[in-house]
């Protein structure tokens, strides 16, 4: 069933991109694990992200959860709050390698989103700055940035995101296009990758997670890519 799309970057976005990112997770974790053979050949890339954005997503709920029950205005929390429960929840969550870079870029986003504590809700511009910042904070989190690696792949979604013009729904198509294309120029740009014949895992899966991004806003997945590439 397709999902009902999001007009805004609001907290019933950062909720909804949440469990439709689990999802995505949860079904692509084994193929993800699967092709895990940088930086460690240890199979549990698909595993590690999964867990990490199910703390995020059971944060956010928490806020909901706790907003509903409390004495707070009729309605749904705030951007920031959300926004913030989301990007704390991945950090406490984060397991591995993969986890931990997707904790960074959840924090840069968040950073940008938290910016203005009262806004209800951001646009397609400032989605735009949240890739690029989140970007941005993960790859200055990593003491010696790898190309052809997740990091690659986030600069680019936020590369072809500041290209792009529009709404919430049509920066985030600009932005998993933009990582696909990485994604796809991973084995050429790490020996192991080549040899294995595999794209980069952790890249694989911030794919699915912007992949869950474009559902929140037009109701639509692009879909997920193969374990050779992003048509594969």
């Amino acid at each position: 069933m397709a999902q009902v799309p999001q007009t805004f970057f609001d907290a019933l976005a950062v909720r909804t991109w949440c469990g439709l990112a689990l999802s995505a997770l949860g079904r692509a974790r084994e193929e993800i694990d699967a092709i895990n053979v940088y930086p460690v050949a240890d199979g549990d890339t698909g595993t590690n992200l999964y867990l990490t954005v199910e703390s995020a997503a059971t944060a956010v709920e928490a806020v909901f959860v706790g907003h509903e029950a409390g004495s707070a205005p009729v309605g749904p929390p705030s951007l920031a709050d959300a926004a913030h429960a989301m990007a704390h929840g991945a950090l406490i969550g984060a397991r591995g390698n993969s986890g931990t870079i997707l904790a960074q870029l959840l924090r840069g986003m968040a950073q940008v989103l938290s910016a203005e504590q009262e806004a209800t809700h951001t646009d397609g511009a400032g989605l735009r700055l949240a890739l690029r910042q989140a970007a941005d904070a993960a790859r200055q989190a990593v003491a010696h940035p790898v190309e052809g690696t997740v990091l690659t792949v986030a600069s680019a979604a936020a590369d072809a995101a500041g290209g792009a013009e529009g709404d919430c729904g049509t920066i985030a198509r600009a932005a998993h296009q933009g990582a696909c294309a990485a994604l796809a120029a991973t084995p050429a740009q790490l020996a192991a990758l080549g040899r294995a014949g595999v794209v980069d895992a952790g890249g694989r899966g911030l794919v699915a997670v912007l992949a869950a991004l474009v559902e929140t806003f037009t109701g639509e997945s692009p879909g997920m890519p193969g374990p050779s590439g992003p048509l594969g």
